[in-house]
């Protein structure tokens, strides 16, 4: 392929495999209906219904999980300074990395999966807040919680 005087450093740019044994396949770049997608994983839900509904619920779960996280109270008062301290780092890198693989599943630009993340964050906020019932609705969750809101 001439890619016009560029020296890709030995790169295969035919699009014949990617050195692995794997065809490369078509990214979606805008986002679609369908349940004929990938999602996080190769050939993950593939093209059957049922994994695909299952895929939904995953992203769905991991949503709420994040607003949970955001919500929660674990240590108690009297707990020592440094196992608080290391409770707390754990949430928080937990927090981080199942909203990284929540972006990661966004940016598969299946419009199903868009809309189960919004509501899996609208559900947990909800439930793990107590916005609506002036107190929360989840065990573990409360007014005070051990790790400070998401910022983007």
């Amino acid at each position: 392929m001439d890619m016009g005087g560029m020296n890709m450093g030995g790169m295969n740019m035919s699009g014949a495999g990617d050195g692995g044994g794997h065809q490369m396949g078509y990214t979606h770049m805008t986002f679609f209906w369908g349940k004929n997608s990938e999602i996080l994983f190769r050939g993950w839900p593939g093209t059957r219904g049922g994994m695909y509904a299952l895929a939904l619920i995953v992203v769905f779960l991991l949503a709420f999980l994040v607003e949970w996280l955001s919500h929660c109270r674990l240590t108690r008062a009297g707990w020592p300074r440094a196992a608080s301290g290391l409770l707390r780092t754990a949430m928080h890198a937990v927090r981080v990395g199942l909203a990284y693989l929540l972006m990661l599943a966004v940016m598969s630009f299946n419009v199903g999966v868009l809309i189960v993340a919004i509501a899996g964050h609208a559900v947990g906020f909800l439930l793990c807040s107590g916005v609506a019932l002036g107190r929360s609705g989840v065990p573990g969750c409360g007014d005070i919680s051990d790790l400070p809101p998401m910022k983007c």
